[in-house]
């Protein structure tokens, strides 16, 4: 169980690094790199932009999940 919990904890981590690394910022970020260069304003009102939010908050509250499991988990 904890092998499991682990390897999933380090896979989420891994992924919502990635996601918050590819948003947009003021400086444009990694998602300038793959033809998301638009300006700031422009780019924040796209869906594609919306639902790497939701993805990313959705990765954030596993991450959250799989923090708590973990540390019941290796705490009995």
């Amino acid at each position: 169980m904890t092998w499991v919990l682990g390897i999933l904890y380090f896979i989420t981590g891994a992924v919502t690094i990635t996601l918050v690394l590819l948003h947009s910022g003021r400086g444009g970020g990694l998602s300038d790199m793959f033809g998301g260069g638009m300006g700031s304003a422009a780019a924040a009102s796209t869906t594609m932009e919306r639902n790497l939010d939701r993805l990313t908050v959705l990765l954030s509250l596993i991450f959250v999940f799989l923090t708590v499991a973990l540390s019941f988990v290796l705490d009995s």
